[in-house]
């Protein structure tokens, strides 16, 4: 299976241009044999929805979004999604003119600069889901950074995880370096979910926030085996082998023995405990 990562710079409420990016890089990955070409978290709106006065969010059947998958490979792209009354940070997959899946972003950090349950609301449901290549699952940029989220896509069967992401450069003085707690991250999710990772961040400024790029694929071993420039656009190809997971699970079966029944009375009780949802 060969795998285009799309590291984008957006222009924020540019979704025209925007998309005309987006066909583009597509059909110079399909020209390179992709067979799926992955773009960063909101690639078609930009991240800083805050700043825009009009409504930019766009249907999951917007026939120009299902346009972007007649191009050959399958597409991971990003969006605001318009969900009625509420909007969504969301990644659909398409495939061959059709939604194949939509993940809508989970956990939706509100701390420091970021506002996102300002101008989206999250998702209820995270799934596995089937394509021609391998079965997956999307977990958008903070979503991968709930330990129990990654487990359970590996236990819904998911031998690829898709992270679209916007990562920002360091924002304080302080000593959190979002790129190497983002390599520690991707490394332990490989390992012990015993997948590939496909992490694709983007690149640009937007709103005084600078984008560091360094996205990357890990493989079911926990190494990375290609990664994108930071600070600059880039379309990284390279090959993986889906079956590797199968094979990395039958050596180590650390999934096998999850013990849901006992998960599942400790979940009850801590609900119970605290009222949370």
């Amino acid at each position: 299976m060969r795998v285009a990562l799309a590291q984008t710079d957006c222009r924020l409420g540019d979704v025209e241009g925007n998309l005309a990016t987006t066909e583009r890089l597509i059909k110079e990955a399909a020209a390179d044999g992709a067979d799926l070409v992955v773009f960063p978290e909101l690639s078609l709106t930009g991240y800083a929805l805050g700043q825009l006065a009009d409504d930019i969010s766009l249907w999951p059947d917007d026939p120009r979004l299902v346009e972007l998958s007649r191009h050959g490979p399958d597409v991971v792209i990003g969006l605001l999604e318009d969900g009625r009354i509420r909007r969504h940070n969301s990644a659909l997959y398409l495939s061959e003119g059709e939604v194949v899946h939509n993940h809508r972003k989970l956990y939706l950090p509100n701390y420091l600069i970021w506002e996102e349950r300002k101008h989206a609301s999250p998702g209820q449901h995270m799934r596995a889901f089937e394509t021609r290549f391998a079965r997956m699952a999307t977990l958008i940029c903070n979503d991968a950074w709930q330990p129990m989220l990654p487990w359970l896509a590996a236990q819904d069967g998911a031998e690829i995880l898709i992270v679209p992401t916007n990562s920002a450069a360091k924002l304080t003085g302080g000593s959190f370096d979002p790129a190497e707690y983002w390599h520690d991250l991707l490394t332990f999710t490989a390992r012990m979910q015993q997948c590939w990772v496909i992490f694709c961040n983007r690149v640009g400024d937007e709103a005084g926030v600078r984008f560091w790029g360094g996205s990357r694929v890990v493989d079911p071993w926990g190494s990375v085996v290609a990664t994108a420039p930071t600070w600059e656009e880039a379309l990284i190809v390279l090959d993986i082998d889906p079956a590797a997971v199968r094979r990395r699970r039958r050596e180590i079966p650390l999934l096998a023995d999850a013990r849901l029944g006992l998960l599942r009375r400790e979940l009850e009780r801590l609900i119970n405990e605290s009222g949370s949802d």
